[in-house]
């Protein structure tokens, strides 16, 4: 196991380095999208539409947050079930994006296209969102306000803890656990 600080959006190298059961803790331009916001991204692509967030590089946060309290820019902000967005993520990876976070496995389709694409799937912590919230100093709405906690957000993060679940060589830590890594060892 390694521990990187990476800034988004991730290079090719970035991605590249990563293996499954690294610790990282990333800081920069994240953006939210969760089922609805997928769909729409599709349906933008199909019509040769400009999407509203550049994908290379690009971080995608599978989460819907609660409202901001105030002094806040984000309520808890806790990953989504992956597996939701598992139809449309090898597309996005096709297209430029590197990474994608969220909770729960990942299907053999996107695996793959991580390893083609040279791309990666974070975990970060479910029931931990209040604490996430904490590393989101801006969020503000880029895109389809009107799905509410699921519009499209730019969230500016620092030192967000993540870790590398699929990496770009098929490494999966839920098929292949290193005990060491995660410190059950």
């Amino acid at each position: 196991m390694a521990e990187y600080r990476m800034n988004a959006p991730l290079s090719d190298a970035d991605a590249e380095k990563l293996r499954c059961g690294d610790v990282v803790f990333l800081s920069g331009v994240i953006y939210t999208a969760r089922d609805a916001a997928h769909k729409r991204l599709m349906d933008l692509l199909d019509q040769n539409m400009e999407l509203p967030f550049d994908l290379k590089g690009a971080v995608i946060y599978y989460v819907g947050p609660s409202p901001a309290p105030e002094g806040r820019p984000i309520g808890s902000a806790g990953p989504t079930t992956s597996y939701r967005m598992d139809s449309y993520a090898p597309r996005l990876h096709g297209l430029g994006v590197k990474a994608s976070i969220g909770k729960g496995r990942r299907n053999a389709e996107v695996i793959n296209a991580l390893k083609k694409f040279g791309g990666v799937y974070f975990g970060a912590t479910g029931g931990a969102g209040a604490l996430l919230s904490m590393r989101i100093a801006e969020a503000r709405v880029i895109a389809f306000e009107d799905l509410g906690t699921e519009a499209i957000r730019e969230l500016k993060v620092s030192e967000f803890p993540l870790l590398v679940i699929n990496d770009s060589q098929g490494g999966d830590l839920y098929v292949t656990p290193d005990r060491k890594a995660v410190g059950l060892e």
